[in-house]
C-alpha cells in the first residue's frame, strides 16, 4: 500500500468514525465504497473487524436510553442473514464485490433520503435483521435496514439501539466470516493500521455531536456514500 493511499484510508476512517458517533450509523457506508475504491484490500472485512468496539462503546455510553423490545427478534433475523451472505460470497469476485457494495450503498442512501418509516412488528424487525445480516457480511453495511425501525425515535434511542444491535450482529458476522475462512492476516493488518484513526474520530464525535444538525450529518453521509459507489460502479465496469 503506498503512503498516500495510508493517509488517506485514515483521513476517511476518522470521518466515518466521527458521523457514526453522531448519527449512531454511517460508519460503514461512507468508508466501505471509498476504501475500496482506494485499494480493495483496504475494505470490507477491516471494517468489521473494527466496527464492534466503537459500536460496543457507544452502546454502552447511552445505555440507559436502550430499548430491549425487539432486538432478539432482530438478532435472530442476522443468523439466517449471514448464511445467506455467506452463500453470495462463495462465488463473488473482486468485480462482483464492487458492485454488490455499490448497490448496497445506493440502495441504502435512497431509503435513508426517503424518509420511509416501517412500523415495528416481529415480522419487520426479523426481516430487517436477515437483511442487515445479509449485507453486513457482505459489504460491512448492516445499518440502513435497521435505521428504517429506528427512524421515528430520538437520536439517543437511534444511536444506543443500534449500536446494540450492531455488537451482538457483528459477532455472528465476524463468527461466519471466521468459521468459512473469509478472514486473512492482511484484514488483521489493515484493521490495526486503521484502527488508531477510529478511536480519534469517535472521541471527536463526542464533541460535535451537540453541535451539528442531524439534517447536515445525515446529508454528508448520503453525498460522501454515494461518490464512493459510482466510483466503485466505474471501476468494476471498465
Amino acid at each position: 500500500m503506498s503512503i498516500p493511499a495510508l493517509v488517506a484510508a485514515l483521513v476517511v476512517t476518522f470521518i466515518a468514525a466521527t458521523i457514526q458517533g453522531v448519527v449512531g450509523m454511517g460508519f460503514a457506508m461512507v468508508s466501505v465504497p471509498i476504501l475500496a475504491l482506494i485499494d480493495p484490500s483496504l475494505a470490507p472485512v477491516p471494517q468489521l473487524l473494527i466496527t464492534l468496539p466503537l459500536t460496543a462503546s457507544m452502546a454502552w455510553k447511552e445505555r440507559r436510553h436502550i430499548d430491549p423490545s425487539g432486538i432478539g427478534w432482530i438478532i435472530g433475523g442476522r443468523i439466517p442473514g449471514a448464511i445467506i451472505g455467506l452463500g453470495l460470497l462463495a462465488v463473488a469476485t473482486q468485480q462482483t464485490l464492487d458492485l454488490a457494495i455499490a448497490a448496497t450503498v445506493i440502495i441504502a442512501a435512497a431509503i435513508i433520503a426517503s424518509g420511509f418509516h416501517v412500523e415495528r412488528s416481529r415480522a419487520s424487525e426479523f426481516g430487517a435483521g436477515a437483511l442487515s445480516g445479509a449485507s453486513s457480511l457482505i459489504a460491512s453495511i448492516g445499518g440502513p435496514p435497521l435505521a428504517l425501525l429506528y427512524s421515528g425515535d430520538d437520536g439517543p434511542t437511534i444511536r444506543s439501539n443500534l449500536a446494540a444491535i450492531f455488537s451482538i450482529g457483528l459477532l455472528i458476522t465476524l463468527g461466519a466470516r471466521i468459521a468459512s475462512g473469509n478472514i486473512s492476516l492482511s484484514d488483521l493488518s489493515v484493521a490495526a493500521i486503521l484502527f488508531p484513526a477510529l478511536v480519534a474520530g469517535y472521541l471527536a464525535s463526542l464533541r460535535v455531536k451537540t453541535r451539528v444538525s442531524h439534517g447536515f450529518v445525515r446529508n454528508g453521509v448520503l453525498v460522501m456514500s454515494l461518490l464512493g459507489a459510482v466510483g466503485l460502479i466505474v471501476r468494476a465496469l471498465t
